[in-house]
């Protein structure tokens, strides 16, 4: 009689079947981190990340966002924007601006430079994103796009 080979499941696949793999909080904690860590890795030749990233990103539309309008939409302290804002204003990619609405408030505005900086840097997330999205057909991506707009801005009660 010969034994039986049986497969032992091995590393992250050991752990597929426990129920914390099952979670929708830690699926989506991991896909964030997976996410984050994949597009830092794109960014970093430009010199940014994530969170650069986005600040930038915000900075170039048409919003005129204000720091604490930054951190709100972002979903961080307003302690973590400053940074944000400094290293890319250092770099000649931001300007903090007069808020005509309210002269207390600063609006974060692109430089040219910063328009340059965000067209290169969309284009390595976009890439980051069809990695990551790469298993999913055209329809389930904007399936699960929809979801996660609808839990990410879902109106607070």
């Amino acid at each position: 009689m010969s034994p039986k080979s049986s497969t032992i499941a091995t590393g992250i696949d050991r752990f597929l079947g426990c129920e914390l793999a099952g979670e929708i909080e830690f699926l989506a904690a991991r896909t964030r981190s997976l996410g984050s860590a994949r597009a830092n890795a794109l960014l970093a030749p430009l010199g940014l990340k994530v969170r650069s990233y986005s600040v930038l990103s915000l900075a170039c539309s048409d919003l005129s966002p204000t720091q604490r309008e930054l951190a709100e939409f972002l979903s961080l302290d307003p302690s973590q924007i400053v940074p944000l804002v400094d290293q890319l204003e250092k770099g000649g990619f931001v300007e903090r601006c007069a808020d005509p609405n309210d002269r207390r408030s600063k609006v974060i505005s692109a430089t040219r430079a910063g328009h340059t900086l965000y067209k290169q840097a969309r284009l390595a997330t976009a890439k980051g994103e069809s990695t990551s999205m790469e298993r999913l057909s055209k329809v389930e991506q904007e399936t699960l796009r929809d979801l996660l707009s609808r839990i990410a801005f879902m109106p607070a009660n």
